[in-house]
């Protein structure tokens, strides 16, 4: 019996791999683009870019009351239901060719979906992981995520360059092999829940403890900094370098090489020196890229650097802050670590998320005033103050360990 369960263990590992490959293919072929998207298709400015974000996040807060309501379906159900949403979304985004209005709708859904994908995937990932082995297992599985957005960015390059993908067609053809993928994801979370045998829990509430004070916080800071990187950040190359969708994704197939063996290394120090202190030095990496965007910004608009060292710099710091922002892993393990009883691991994931897009959606629609009105590097001035609380909060976590 336990040399049957050890094979349908090991099966559903493997599954759960090829789900997580296929969303970082999926991800690389519609989320990864979204702002080439926005220019491209409907010319949005920075602050237009800034007041996308509401549609865009707002679901990152709905999406803790919906899982939090849904909880009795179990994790792997929730997925199922989350990926509906999402292709429901993307397919209108694909070939209805809507509106900026229209578009904005289903943005919405699309966003919902995926936003309650986030907390699930880790879950999930954490659940088929023995209990010392969390940040190995989710360092495993995000490499590979990572591997295949890479592939996913070498498609995009391809494609934008010989002038099959377009974001001024009737059928956006990069956003319709997502659908298929994420359709297939779909059918493998059916076949998931079928090997795991997962039973439907009770109805949980939403968890506030206050022994998790600290996560909730930390999440609080995590949302604007993170915020500011994935709408500004990418916003310095596209609208102030010109970058477009095809050089853009040669910088995430450069991130994701880098993710691809940093990851798995990130998911054996977390197991071996804890999370307070991984969380610090993300936290360092932060600042790092927003003095880099801030000098870079500064630079471009004032004139001060030659054209090919301004581009080398920020195509330096865009890697960096790729490879970075693949260690939201740190955060979930913490959470399991911490945990009363494990069944608070998704929904403390999901107040965390939540709590996170709060600030997200205010810092978005803050910066892209900032930007409007000031210059785009007092944005990444105003962020590094968040980095700073998140570094002093990681150093405290790291002595409580």
């Amino acid at each position: 019996m336990n040399d049957l369960k050890k094979k349908s263990s090991k099966k559903a590992i493997v599954v759960y791999m090829i789900i997580v490959a296929l969303l970082g293919l999926a991800m690389g072929l519609s989320d990864n683009i979204y702002s080439n998207y926005f220019k491209d298709a409907f010319n949005v400015n920075a602050f237009e870019r800034g007041l996308i974000e509401l549609p865009r996040e707002m679901p990152g807060v709905i999406a803790v009351f919906v899982l939090s309501g849904l909880s009795f379906l179990g994790n792997i159900r929730l997925g199922i239901l989350s990926q509906i949403l999402t292709i429901v979304g993307l397919l209108a985004m694909s070939i209805m060719n809507p509106s900026f209005e229209v578009m904005l709708l289903f943005l919405f859904v699309n966003s919902l979906g995926m936003h309650m994908f986030i907390p699930l995937y880790d879950a999930i990932g954490m659940s088929l992981a023995s209990k010392n082995e969390a940040g190995k297992m989710l360092g495993k599985f995000n490499s590979v995520r990572v591997g295949f957005s890479m592939v996913a960015g070498l498609i995009v390059f391809f494609g934008f360059q010989a002038g099959v993908f377009s974001f001024v067609t009737t059928i956006i053809t990069p956003f319709i092999i997502a659908i298929i993928l994420l359709i297939i994801i779909t059918f493998l979370l059916l076949y998931l829940l079928k090997l795991t045998n997962e039973t439907k829990p009770e109805k949980t509430k939403l968890i506030f403890r206050r022994k998790y004070w600290k996560f909730y916080l930390m999440a609080f800071l995590f949302g604007g900094r993170k915020q500011i990187m994935f709408v500004f950040g990418p916003w310095v190359l596209i609208e102030l370098l010109d970058f477009g969708a095809d050089y853009m994704a040669l910088l995430m197939v450069a991130g994701a090489i880098i993710g691809i063996f940093l990851l798995p290394y990130i998911g054996k120090l977390i197991d071996k020196f804890g999370t307070g202190k991984i969380l610090m030095a993300e936290a360092i990496g932060f600042l790092v890229i927003y003095l880099g965007y801030g000098v870079v910004s500064f630079g471009v608009v004032h004139n001060l650097f030659s054209g090919i060292i301004v581009i080398l710099v920020a195509i330096l710091v865009n890697i960096i802050d790729r490879g970075v922002a693949n260690m939201g892993m740190v955060r979930s393990v913490y959470v399991r670590q911490i945990a009363v009883v494990d069944s608070d691991v998704t929904p403390t994931l999901a107040v965390g998320m939540s709590l996170d897009h709060i600030v997200g959606i205010s810092s978005a629609l803050v910066g892209g005033l900032i930007w409007h009105n000031l210059g785009p590097w007092y944005v990444f001035i105003f962020s590094s103050f968040l980095a700073v609380g998140n570094l002093v909060l990681s150093y405290q976590i790291s002595k409580d360990q």
